[in-house]
């Protein structure tokens, strides 16, 4: 599989000094933190690509986050690509067999199995496009036939006064429309495990799988936390978790800006992790698994909590393709369940979790509050969405009760002795 890597990158110039010598040498300008970089297999670079991301973050007119989204995008078609065997530069006559066309297939299908959001999709599509507009306005592709067509879509939209607008838009008929499902999905489109299928899962990982894994499938579980946020905990923050006063047998552990624990938009806040699970976490950053990890870890990454057996920190990307491999695993396991199992669907369930529990015992209004604040939502709508959810669950199974209960009656019924 392809690798996404992040990477400290240097501004060099080249001079000529003199007749036939080349010289680099350092410019003023600030390195670049953290540059999205994608690696095939092989391990050489997809240099094409590499540039786009040099380019769009070098201009300081994109934000470094929309330069990430974009290069993890970019990344998912690298999968695509390597497991097909297909070169991102093949565009031969037939339109079926082009490359961004079988992209497009490959994204609908996802999308129609439940392994990918509506908007993930779409957006994954777009990134792509963008990167071909690059290639091609620097003569990458040199394709002999229209990789697409382009079309002017108009947008009609209302502005703060109430006066109709409209924009303008380039699009192509590669686009793929976001579409809701009908399901009513949560965050990134997942929805939450059974509650047995959870304790499956875990028991599982606890017998099986990386310790390292299991712990991280478990703080998912029962605080929530993203995988962003889970592999940059470190040793320090454990410290500095506090027990809630209002809830017996919960501490309250700061992330954020300040923390060195990051968060989705950087907001503050702190997690909600149950006593057992903040016990679990301390004895294994003191443990010999994870000491002998420090010892080879760079001094830098040397107070996080999850290291590899390198010593280098685990990525969200490393913990995508540990959760890819573990499926496989887990499936032959007996858990069918598991077969499109998604990371995220971990804080899922314990959202959908926490919310019943709270409206079980309390108000809508104070759920929302203790959720959106568990979960550090920075908007409130995302935090309703559990309350849609539950609601359209709910639905759903008294109308199969009802049903069931119905149907059971017709077919125990004497229709030889039914009046006429």
């Amino acid at each position: 599989m392809a690798r996404l890597e992040f990477i400290h990158y240097q501004f060099f110039g080249a001079s000529l000094p003199a007749p036939g010598e080349l010289a680099w040498t350092k410019q003023s300008r600030s390195p670049l933190e953290k540059l999205p970089q994608i690696f095939w297999d092989d391990g050489q670079g997809w240099d094409e690509a590499n540039l786009w991301a040099l380019d769009r973050a070098a201009s300081n007119q994109i934000d470094a986050e929309t330069t990430k989204r974009t290069m993890k995008h970019l990344h998912r078609f690298a999968n695509f690509l390597e497991a097909k065997g297909t070169d991102w530069r093949h565009f031969p006559i037939r339109k079926e067999e082009q490359v961004l066309r079988q992209f497009r297939k490959y994204l609908l299908d996802e999308m129609e199995q439940g392994v990918l959001a509506g908007s993930t999709a779409a957006n994954c599509m777009t990134a792509v496009i963008q990167f071909y507009r690059f290639a091609d306005s620097h003569a990458l592709v040199q394709a002999n036939v229209p990789m697409w067509a382009d079309r002017l879509a108009t947008i009609r939209f209302f502005d703060s006064a109430g006066f109709k607008r409209t924009m303008i838009r380039l699009t192509s008929d590669l686009k793929i429309p976001n579409r809701k499902r009908v399901d009513t999905p949560l965050e990134e489109g997942l929805v939450p495990l059974r509650s047995d299928h959870m304790s499956e899962l875990l028991a599982y990982t606890a017998a099986q799988e990386l310790e390292e894994l299991h712990l991280m499938l478990g703080i998912g579980f029962f605080t929530g936390a993203r995988v962003g946020t889970i592999t940059t905990l470190t040793v320090t923050s454990l410290q500095t978790a506090r027990t809630d006063p209002l809830t017996p047998g919960v501490f309250l552990l700061p992330v954020g800006p300040g923390t060195g624990v990051a968060t989705k938009f950087s907001v503050s806040g702190e997690i909600m992790v149950p006593a057992a699970i903040l016990a679990d976490l301390k004895n294994y950053a003191s443990s010999t698994t994870r000491l002998l990890r420090e010892v080879k870890a760079h001094r830098k990454y040397k107070d996080l909590l999850f290291l590899t057996r390198r010593g280098r920190p685990y990525t969200v990307g490393t913990v995508s393709r540990l959760v890819h491999a573990m499926r496989k695993r887990a499936v032959q396991a007996g858990l069918p369940f598991m077969q499109r199992f998604k990371f995220h669907q971990s804080r899922a369930t314990f959202g959908t979790w926490l919310m019943q529990l709270l409206l079980d015992h309390g108000g809508k209004s104070d759920a929302i509050r203790v959720v959106r604040d568990a979960m550090l939502h920075k908007d409130e709508r995302t935090t309703f969405g559990y309350i849609t959810f539950l609601e359209k669950t709910r639905a759903k199974e008294q109308f199969a009760a009802a049903f069931n209960e119905a149907f059971t009656g017709l077919k125990a019924r004497n229709w030889d002795s039914a009046d006429a």
